[in-house]
């Protein structure tokens, strides 16, 4: 036994930081401690340490947590930086819709994209795209339609992005036939001599956009889109 412990402690001289970068020993060693002095002293020492225990792991718990929404976040920026150049090889109005149907749509993972335009020439809710299969891309709003969407008819300031769970009004945008759960709604300045618009992302999934979701690299896509579009429709 003697031999066995000579043979220990010289491993522990050797190396001491065997013993103090391990928590699990260091635990056991404290706990034995308190056990030897009974219960009538009191380890300020030991009650410290159990402190500092605590506040590391609160902050290693932070630092998972900080890394986490950073990558999150770097992950979210590449997608919109991959759907803004998917846009931006368009030469035609055309290819601007092909691409932001397709290509948009599946990097950002959304089911469905509408372009919303006000138009005092067309019904809410009539799809006025190019004939063929993005006609239902562009979708008619009344004047004064974008701001109503957005608000839901209350007279107050529409914020350039908006994510909610899906409206009672969402079949004039999607149709009658969607089965859209939660959109993204990108107000859209076309200047002056433009309609006013809308891009509107629908999702079936319910929890797809919410209110407490981070807005800026949307608002940085919408802005992106205003500037394209006024190629053609300003």
């Amino acid at each position: 036994m003697t031999d066995r412990l000579n043979e220990l402690k010289g491993e522990i001289l050797k190396d001491p930081a065997l013993i103090l970068d391990d928590p699990d020993v260091m635990r056991a060693l404290l706990i034995s401690d308190d056990e030897a002095k009974g219960q009538n002293v009191v380890d300020l020492r030991g009650a410290f340490v159990a402190r500092l225990e605590e506040r590391l792991n609160r902050l290693e718990d932070t630092h998972r947590t900080v890394i986490a929404a950073a990558y999150d976040n770097l992950a979210g920026t590449n997608q919109i930086h991959r759907a803004i150049l998917s846009l931006l090889d368009a030469e035609t109005f055309d290819d601007f819709l092909l691409a932001m149907k397709k290509d948009t749509a599946n990097i950002l993972a959304v089911d469905v994209i509408r372009l919303c335009l006000e138009s005092d020439k067309a019904d809410g809710g009539t799809a006025i795209g190019p004939e063929g299969p993005l006609k239902e891309t562009v979708v008619a709003l009344p004047v004064n339609g974008v701001s109503a969407y957005i608000t839901g008819g209350r007279n107050r300031a529409a914020p350039q992005v908006t994510l909610r769970a899906a409206s009672n009004a969402k079949d004039a945008i999607f149709g009658a036939s969607n089965v859209v759960q939660s959109e993204a709604i990108l107000r859209l300045d076309l200047g002056s001599n433009g309609p006013q618009g809308l891009v509107v992302f629908g999702s079936t999934d319910p929890n797809r956009f919410a209110a407490d979701q981070g807005t800026e690299l949307l608002a940085f896509f919408a802005q992106t889109v205003e500037r394209m579009l006024r190629r053609w429709v300003a």
